[in-house]
């Protein structure tokens, strides 16, 4: 099956003008697939989690009750992206579906908020974040491959618990910041063949090839976005993963769910002297 629609020129050239848009389904069917595959998976052939370390009580005892986790600058950039993002899926593919509105105003509008937004996000989380924590490290790829090997049955080493993301956090990281900035940067171009408040309409910018194919990309990035976002949701959604979730509200998550799932080594927590840390004897001064 092809997937690029093709039409002629006056000159009777081949020219790409977008994906075909039976994707939208292929693209729903693999987040369905992701769900049942992983549903089942985990249901009967996924084993108990051992860990290299855990950290000693007296470490624990010093941590407070409730672990930040996301500031209020990081949340309001998760929430907002969301935001547009489901404005921009819904726009562009509910009228290919059938659900026929005035839709191109509603998503360059959402386009150029989620621009906006990553970009502050870079530049947040690049002075004001660790900015190597959502990045695949040299412990992340041994302690997969240890995982590997112990899930065929075959000895290794218990892996370490995670730092502050795990390495599936980070792989989606890397799938949704591929694609989204594929999006992004075609949909800027885009917007020069419809009017905005940004620059004067320019439909001759690039030759009738280049705006195909860069319609082509621009599709192939949504449909994929499609998929990905099922499958955050899925996971958002998982009873282990919920605290997760839940801090992306709070911004804090429990210390028991803490020492549970990460590794105080790999993620450094500063004690805290706010009210929630643990009772007990104050340090003297």
């Amino acid at each position: 099956m092809d997937i690029i629609e093709w039409a002629k020129n006056p000159w009777g050239q081949d020219l790409p003008i977008h994906i075909v848009w039976s994707l939208i389904w292929v693209a729903v069917g693999a987040g369905l697939s992701f769900y049942f595959a992983h549903a089942i998976y985990v249901r009967y052939f996924a084993k108990p989690r051992q860990f290299a370390e855990n950290a000693s009580p007296e470490a624990a005892a010093r941590l407070p009750s409730r672990i930040p986790r996301h500031s209020l600058a990081a949340r309001l950039f998760h929430w907002i992206m969301a935001a547009t993002m489901f404005t921009l899926l819904f726009t562009a593919f509910l009228p290919k579906v059938g659900v026929q509105f005035d839709w191109v105003t509603y998503h360059w509008i959402a386009g150029a908020v989620l621009t906006v937004s990553i970009v502050f996000h870079v530049i947040h989380a690049s002075f004001w974040l660790d900015f190597w924590s959502i990045w695949p490290d040299r412990i992340d790829l041994r302690d997969a491959w240890r995982r590997t090997l112990r899930f065929m049955g075959r000895p290794a080493l218990p892996p370490r618990k995670f730092g502050k993301y795990p390495l599936d956090n980070k792989l989606y990281h890397l799938a949704i910041l591929v694609t989204g900035l594929s999006a992004i940067a075609t949909g800027v171009f885009m917007m020069f063949r419809v009017h905005t408040i940004f620059f004067p309409r320019n439909p001759y910018l690039f030759s009738d090839m280049t705006w195909g194919m860069m319609y082509v990309l621009h599709g192939l990035a949504g449909v994929s976005l499609i998929a990905l976002v099922m499958m955050h949701v899925y996971f958002a959604v998982r009873p282990e993963k919920f605290p997760i979730t839940k801090s992306m509200f709070t911004g804090s998550m429990g210390r028991e769910f803490y020492l549970e799932e990460h590794d105080p080594d790999r993620w450094v927590i500063e004690r805290s002297t706010s009210s929630s840390t643990p009772e007990g004897p104050k340090p003297e001064k």
